[in-house]
């Protein structure tokens, strides 16, 4: 259990990619994560192929200085997400302090609202190429790949290596 003692956040709102989401989520239970679901409200959350999700707190309710990471699944979810100030400044605050921040697909857009891509290599889906480029990353055409404390995945067919790259970075490996 690599990352046993492990504090993880997961964001999750009405769209989000449900493999994504929860593929994230059990693999990193799977290695003794302590995942907390954060999200603007309680819920019920319905993913794209109407998965269920509830979130178990609020941006406001969780300390940065007290998470070891924080990952953005894909979906329609990021483009709600990056709405909210608490969540974008969740996001910030766990990168600048040296946690790892895991970003899938659509997930860029968070980050960028964030303020945490420019001068970075990232990848996601295709339909944010355009917004990562211009927001100042370099675009990467890999399944997954790690960049300081980003973990970078691009699409569903990719969960498998950006889940390695995630525990890998958050075990420190």
């Amino acid at each position: 259990m690599k990352l046993r003692g492990k504090r993880i956040v997961v964001l999750v709102a009405d769209g989000f990619e449900d493999l994504e989401y929860w593929v994230t989520v059990m693999r990193l239970r799977e290695e003794g994560a302590e995942v907390i679901s954060v999200g603007p409200g309680e819920g019920p959350f319905h993913g794209k192929n109407y998965l269920e999700a509830r979130a178990d707190a609020t941006a406001n309710d969780v300390d940065a200085g007290e998470l070891d990471g924080i990952v953005i699944p894909g979906g329609w979810a990021p483009d709600k997400l990056r709405r909210y100030k608490e969540v974008t400044d969740l996001v910030r605050a766990v990168h600048e302090r040296g946690g790892t921040v895991g970003i899938i697909c659509h997930g860029g857009l968070v980050a960028i609202s964030a303020g945490i891509v420019k001068g970075v290599s990232a990848t996601g889906s295709l339909g944010i190429k355009d917004d990562l480029v211009n927001a100042g990353a370099t675009w990467v055409d890999k399944p997954a790949f790690r960049e300081n404390n980003l973990v970078w995945g691009r699409v569903v067919p990719d969960i498998p290596a950006f889940c390695r790259e995630l525990v890998a970075a958050l075990s420190g490996e």
